[in-house]
């Protein structure tokens, strides 16, 4: 098969489009023919040899990336044969593999790809449109609710502006320069501001007028995550989850002191982790629900895609913030 294999770690030149050995699907396990590759900002650090969450570096040479989606063409020992031929797409957890024409993963992992989600779309919301729910579970949104969007031209971004829209509320969405608020703006934000503009709080006061925004949603932190917080309400909220602007595997989220969050009148809560699956009845059970909200057209994820062979174009574009929505690798 052709894969993505990296050799030693570095920049996003050291990912290799080669020739590699066919995976073996063990007991309980489907090997699929791979027909979309998530690629995650994550996977970006880990190439150049961080730990992350993941623990100990990768041993080399490895195949990155864990979301797929395709067709099982293959089966290992014991495993369901029902699954033979359907179209699937999984998360692969600790495991990578995932930049190749065939991937392995444990059966129990599948879910079948539903009605006419292609599979771009699925493996963006296998991964993505997961954690979007899960985000979005701490907080129950209405008409009368005034969301703002920190990174809403990203893949959890444009999720969370189409689910706050289809609640009611009125969505402001950051971006990063014209052709994201663009973006945006099309996805179904009420008004989309560019970050980068050291004037755009002004911008979102003028077209609140006497109101005040209810909730962030902040997956950047930094000097947009603060400004954005100082446009909250009395008993606004702001759910972190992800501080972008201070690196992908910092540990360094935006905080507020008991003091000031007493003089504002709002919360600060951080919502990944351990909790938020427990809250959502576990991993798979998001898994499903994201993978229904778009099979039933409630939600539409925003994909780039690649060839697979661009993988390292890919890398690069994420890691400046020139990508939109989802990126995903096409063998």
């Amino acid at each position: 098969m052709r894969a993505i294999r990296l050799h030693a770690f570095g920049p996003a030149e050291n990912l290799d489009y080669e020739t590699a050995d066919d995976p073996v699907p063990g007991p309980g396990q489907v090997r699929i023919a791979v027909a979309a590759a998530g690629v995650h900002l994550l996977d970006t650090a880990l190439r150049q040899g961080a730990q992350g969450p993941f623990g100990a570096p990768a041993e080399l040479p490895t195949i990155p990336g864990r979301e797929v989606a395709g067709i099982v063409e293959s089966l290992g020992e014991g495993t369901d044969p029902t699954w033979l031929g359907k179209r699937v797409v999984a998360h692969l957890g600790m495991n990578p593999g995932g930049y190749a024409e065939l991937a392995v993963t444990d059966a129990d992992r599948l879910h079948e790809i539903p009605g006419s989600l292609d599979e771009a779309e699925a493996v963006a919301m296998i991964g993505t449109g997961r954690t979007a729910l899960g985000v979005l579970q701490y907080t129950d949104l209405g008409p009368d609710d005034i969301a703002i969007v920190t990174a809403a031209a990203g893949g959890i971004g444009t999720l969370i502006v189409q689910y706050a829209k289809n609640a009611g509320a009125t969505v402001i969405g950051l971006a990063g320069g014209p052709d994201k608020t663009a973006r945006v703006l099309a996805g179904g934000a009420d008004l989309a501001v560019d970050y980068k503009q050291p004037d755009w709080p002004d911008a979102v006061r003028k077209h609140l007028g006497d109101r005040r925004a209810t909730v962030v949603y902040d997956s950047v932190g930094g000097d947009a995550g603060r400004a954005a917080v100082h446009l909250l309400g009395k008993g606004g909220r702001h759910i972190v989850f992800g501080w972008s602007s201070q690196g992908i595997l910092s540990d360094s989220p935006l905080t507020f002191t008991e003091a000031e969050l007493l003089e504002r009148g709002i919360t600060s809560q951080g919502v990944l982790g351990p909790a938020m699956l427990e809250k959502a009845g576990g991993l798979r059970a998001l898994e499903t629900r994201s993978l229904g909200e778009a099979a039933a057209g409630r939600l539409r994820p925003a994909v780039q895609r690649y060839a697979l062979a661009d993988a390292a174009d890919a890398h690069r574009a994420l890691e400046t913030r020139g990508t939109v929505g989802k990126v995903v690798l096409i063998p």
